[in-house]
């Protein structure tokens, strides 16, 4: 795709995700939070760009958290964070050697490593004096989080779009969840972004691997079903489901489409 046909695109459904569900508001401080990945990267990008000509006035900063993994590339994230000219600061931490010692051995590292991350990240988020933090969490995300949890624990349940935090400090968003991993693919690959690969769980196949290809393998059946997925979440017919919570209230609430223009917003 054209790089800047495709840049277009991921604005607007960024846009979309935050006219709907009200992510960005006046004054509000944000601490986006890069992992070193393609989408955090992608999600600062188009946030410094949207910045500049919001209607609503809102500041960014950054914050990378460097665990320590073996072949980390030390001073690439503070390379690349000086040339965006986005506040940022680098934090240095050996989450690695932790998780390392702590996890049984056939078990994932994902669950203790982000406890340990999100522990830093609330507190480097209340020194920048921020309000919301920002995670790059896309379409594909979620859709694999809701298929997990139907498959494995028996809950219908996916990533919300914002949350707040449980001591009520932070609203945490994910401005992407409209976002197809393959555009962020395509965008990261035309931006040549200081790709920071994770040792520690980059290699673990795992459930959501499993879920990923199968999605892949319907795909080629059902070309929209990622689509389909998404627009299913949004579209919840809570009195046709068997949560008794539910059902005896008798009430289902209206949520906004995915498909609904929001071009010429923001």
């Amino acid at each position: 795709m054209d790089p800047e046909k495709l840049r277009k695109r991921l604005h607007n459904r960024m846009r979309r995700a935050i006219l709907d569900y009200d992510l960005i508001q006046e004054g509000d401080r944000i601490l986006v939070c890069l992992s070193g990945g393609k989408d955090s990267f992608a999600m600062l990008t188009l946030l410094q760009e949207l910045s500049e000509r919001a209607p609503v006035k809102f500041e960014l900063v950054a914050f990378h958290l460097d665990q320590k993994q073996p072949g980390y590339p030390t001073g690439a994230m503070v390379t690349y964070l000086e040339s965006t000219g986005v506040p940022f600061e680098v934090v240095e931490e050996d989450t690695y050697s932790v998780v390392q010692d702590k996890l049984a051995p056939d078990a994932t590292p994902c669950s203790l490593c982000s406890r340990l991350r999100r522990g830093m990240i609330y507190r480097h988020a209340e020194q920048h004096r921020c309000n919301k933090i920002a995670l790059g969490h896309h379409r594909d995300d979620s859709i694999e989080t809701l298929l997990l949890n139907i498959f494995h624990t028996g809950q219908m349940q996916g990533m919300p779009v914002t949350y707040t935090t449980d001591d009520g400090r932070f609203d945490v968003i994910r401005p992407l969840l409209y976002v197809a991993e393959e555009d962020l693919v395509e965008f990261s690959i035309h931006m040549n972004y200081p790709i920071i690969p994770c040792t520690l769980c980059g290699s673990v196949e795992g459930r959501r691997k499993f879920i990923k290809n199968t999605i892949d393998e319907l795909e080629k059946t059902i070309p929209q079903v990622r689509h389909s997925i998404l627009a299913s979440m949004q579209n919840v017919r809570t009195s046709h489901l068997l949560d008794k919570g539910l059902t005896r209230t008798g009430r289902e609430i209206p949520v906004p489409s995915a498909c609904q223009s929001g071009d010429d917003l923001f």
